[in-house]
């Protein structure tokens, strides 16, 4: 007798997997009309340019990090080694939680140098900043309860063999769609947010 969510005999497709795959599919439609929102309202003027901070880039090597991390727990699964593969798993977790962190930072940095979310000082080019990390890190944050969901698969003795493959392989999928869809994202706000803004002397 099949599980709930196992793959049924004639099935091209893993129902789990499915859903997965539709839901990478909805967040790319959310992220392509941000995108060109973006794109539209810049053109329209009135638009504030100023300098990505730097510690979106510590925020990117982490998470290209945790990709490889995941991608060698996958590899660790495919092969039944599972106490390495949930060591992995923990490392790639933990690679997540420190993107966070870094970003939660980075809008520090942008606070300090006047850029804000709203506000009578606030500005469009700012303000989809902190909407495209947000929402990005909110998906990260499911990414890491998904994590947590591919941690308690891999540690069970009680699934078999092959559904602890599978619940791996999904996570790690979806995990590396957010990696994906962040390199995506870093990549077109350093190129829409390339002029340093020209405070003066702060110490005034």
């Amino acid at each position: 007798m099949n599980a709930v969510g196992d793959k049924k005999e004639g099935q091209l497709v893993h129902p789990q997997k499915l859903i997965v795959w539709l839901l990478i599919a909805s967040i790319v439609m959310v992220f392509a009309g941000l995108t060109s929102a973006h794109v539209v309202r810049k053109a329209e003027g009135n638009w504030l340019e100023f300098e990505m901070p730097s510690v979106f880039l510590v925020s990117t090597i982490l998470i290209i990090l945790s990709s490889v991390t995941g991608h060698l727990a996958l590899m660790k699964a495919n092969a039944e080694d599972f106490v390495k593969s949930t060591w992995l798993v923990i490392v790639t977790f933990l690679l997540g939680i420190g993107f966070l962190v870094t970003q939660l930072e980075a809008w520090e940095v942008l606070k300090a140098d006047n850029v804000y979310f709203g506000g009578e000082l606030s500005n469009p080019a700012g303000s989809f900043l902190y909407v495209f990390s947000g929402l990005h890190g909110a998906h990260i944050v499911m990414g890491l309860g998904f994590l947590l969901y591919v941690l308690k698969a891999v540690l069970s003795k009680k699934l078999e063999i092959q559904r602890r493959k599978d619940i791996t392989e999904m996570g790690i999928t979806f995990w590396h769609f957010l990696d994906g869809l962040w390199l995506c994202l870093y990549i077109f706000l350093i190129y829409n947010h390339e002029i340093k803004i020209d405070y003066g002397d702060r110490s005034n």
